[in-house]
């Protein structure tokens, strides 16, 4: 944050499609979609803002809290229609962290409200992200942004997550999935399986850099949840709505989960939503008796938010905009693909539109480059000459160094073609600053 007190701060003006405009006049492609959420780009803010002012005329607001409007039963309704499997039960919440913190408390509550015991522990990642309030913060596996916070919400296990670039290179997927499922049941009998009420994973990793899972990994998750009596919660506050070449992860990788969490892509960020979706089964025990899911959130299902995101689904549906990433994901892998020429990128990995480039020392051994070197690569010089170069992504090292890719799912050929120069040219200029 201390280069803001030389450096000004890039205001943010103007968007059309897959690009931004500062108060300079400079002009941006936003190949993360504004973190990895504005999926059908910029270009759709007269359309949107009819709808959102259509509702304002009608009802600005109202809570849910003991009421209903009609744009959050319709909301729901929509969203229950693309939803996978029996989720089709949707509490409507501000943001992305919002919902990881009500599944949460929503599993916790469930377990207690079927009086079946204390169930309080949670099970995430290493290195996985999913929000930053307190409780989304302990789900957290990422060591650096928890340890200014701790003592945390108690008490989430971390198992290994779905990098497959560091294996052993002769490793099988069967293998790796055998690996990763040991770790995952062994971490439950340690903490005792009686004490453990949600396994809560995204379907392909954001942080470290779009870790998608190996053959046979999803169905092993949820048999082992079965086997315990655990919920199964999938984070899809990145992955839903379209940026995996499916409406959501768990359709794609036939998860099956019990709770599901969403925000980002179900307004495409044109509104500040999110939901928590669950199954009949999971909320039968609240409807008994004095029974009650003890949350809530004042803003959640706003009826002009809930307009935004109706017309977002609308926009989707319309413009084939979940087809279309379907359609061209084949097309942008080998785009970028390109990149794998440089001496510097060691793995080109994701899918649908979310993607990572991983940055090594040498490509044979895979060596990964050290944190002051990481510092002085990815914030000293990437990140500002990218900016420089019109490119918005991401250079993170929150695990081994990458840069992620996620532009708006209305991006072509020539977005690909354009990331790819830019990102290709920069990354040959970091290549020379290393070896000089």
């Amino acid at each position: 944050m201390a280069g803001y007190e030389t450096t000004d701060v890039p205001i943010i003006v103007r968007g059309d499609g897959c690009y931004l405009e500062d108060a300079n006049g400079k002009r941006y492609l936003d190949a993360l979609a504004g973190l990895f959420s504005v999926n059908i780009g910029y270009g759709y803010g007269d359309e949107v803002g009819e709808a959102a002012a259509a509702q304002m005329r009608e009802l600005p607001f109202y809570t849910n809290w003991g009421y209903a409007h009609p744009r959050a039963i319709e909301l729901a309704s929509e969203v229950a229609s693309l939803t996978p499997g029996e989720l089709n039960r949707l509490f409507f919440v501000s943001g992305g962290s919002e919902a990881v913190e009500s599944a949460w408390k929503l599993a916790r509550q469930y377990y207690t409200a079927r009086g079946e015991g204390r169930r309080w522990k949670a099970v995430s990642r290493h290195i996985a992200y999913h929000g930053t309030t307190m409780g989304a913060l302990s789900i957290n596996g990422i060591p650096e942004l928890r340890a200014p916070f701790e003592p945390l919400v108690p008490e989430v296990l971390h198992v290994r997550n779905t990098n497959r670039y560091h294996r052993p290179q002769e490793e099988t997927d069967e293998q790796f999935t055998a690996f990763l499922l040991d770790d995952l049941d062994q971490t439950i009998q340690a903490a005792g399986p009686d004490t453990v009420c949600m396994v809560i994973m995204e379907p392909v990793q954001n942080a470290g850099g779009a870790f998608t899972p190996p053959e046979g990994y999803w169905r092993g998750v949820r048999e082992i949840c079965d086997r315990y009596g655990i919920l199964l919660c999938a984070d899809e506050v990145i992955t839903g709505f379209g940026r995996l070449g499916a409406w959501f992860g768990s359709e794609r990788y036939d998860i099956r989960p019990d709770l599901m969490t969403i925000a980002k892509g179900l307004s495409s960020s044109y509104a500040a939503i999110g939901a928590v979706v669950a199954t009949d089964r999971l909320t039968k025990p609240f409807m008994e008796d004095t029974k009650m899911y003890a949350h809530g959130i004042t803003f959640g299902g706003h009826p002009v938010q809930s307009a935004v995101a109706l017309k977002n689904i609308e926009i989707m549906k319309r413009d084939r905009i979940v087809e279309h990433v379907a359609e061209t994901q084949d097309t942008f892998r080998q785009t970028l693909s390109q990149l794998l020429d440089l001496p510097i990128v060691g793995d080109v990995r994701g899918t649908g539109f979310f993607y990572a480039v991983e940055l090594v020392k040498d490509k044979d051994t895979r060596e990964s480059f050290d944190h002051d070197e990481c510092e002085s690569l990815l914030r000293g010089f990437l990140s500002p000459r990218l900016f420089e170069r019109g490119l918005i992504c991401r250079s993170d090292d929150r695990g081994d160094p990458v840069v992620q890719i996620s532009p708006p799912l209305v991006a072509g050929q020539q977005q690909f073609d354009e990331i790819v120069s830019i990102l290709g040219d920069v990354l040959t200029e970091a290549w020379t600053r290393v070896h000089r």
